[in-house]
């Protein structure tokens, strides 16, 4: 029987803890390009409009496209905002993982607990406020419903003239899908899905 070989732990824990390492530098990466993606495709497809307009004698005519080019946009920040939520899970599980080897090392180097400030009771929540991770789920969700509200307008325009209280359906359409989006965000921003 071949003898067993022999393990060395630091250098097993070293190289998971640069495994765990390099996960949450890859999700954090991810979300940032994930929303630039985003704000891209929203710049682009959006500027598309001012040159219809003018080259287009009647906008009611082609509402129904720019009604359809605003659902796909609203639909690619929902699609945006999912992706962003499960980054942010998944930047946090790993994050747990790095804290459970700090502990592991804490626990068996007493001395070098006052040099990690993060630890598993101490690890931010994935919600937290005002962090990075929620301003761009915010600026999505916030773009996302305008682009709503712009294909709410649209799809109005090409059945009747947009007067008077017309325009209270799409102005209401934009806090309510800012908030629903809003909601789906934070349903999706758990851990262990």
């Amino acid at each position: 029987m071949p003898p067993k070989p022999k393990l060395n732990t630091d250098e097993i824990l070293k190289a998971e803890y640069n495994y765990i390492a390099n996960t949450v530098f890859q999700a954090n990466e991810d979300r940032s390009r994930v929303t630039s993606f985003f704000l891209v495709t929203i710049g682009s497809l959006a500027a598309a409009i001012p040159g219809t307009i003018l080259s287009e004698d009647n906008l009611q005519g082609a509402s129904l496209a720019f009604a359809g080019l605003f659902l796909i946009l609203t639909i690619l920040g929902a699609l945006t905002l999912a992706q962003l939520a499960r980054l942010r899970a998944a930047w946090h599980e790993s994050a747990q993982a790095m804290n459970v080897i700090k502990d592991f090392y804490i626990k068996h180097n007493k001395e070098i607990e006052p040099a990690f400030k993060w630890r598993l009771k101490t690890l931010p929540p994935t919600d937290k406020p005002f962090s990075i991770a929620n301003l761009m789920a915010v600026e999505v969700a916030l773009l996302s419903a305008v682009t709503s509200a712009a294909m709410v307008y649209f799809i109005l325009l090409h059945f009747v003239n947009i007067e008077g209280w017309v325009w209270i359906i799409p102005a209401v359409s934009l806090p309510a899908v800012f908030f629903a989006q809003w909601k789906w965000y934070k349903r999706l921003l758990v851990d262990n899905q």
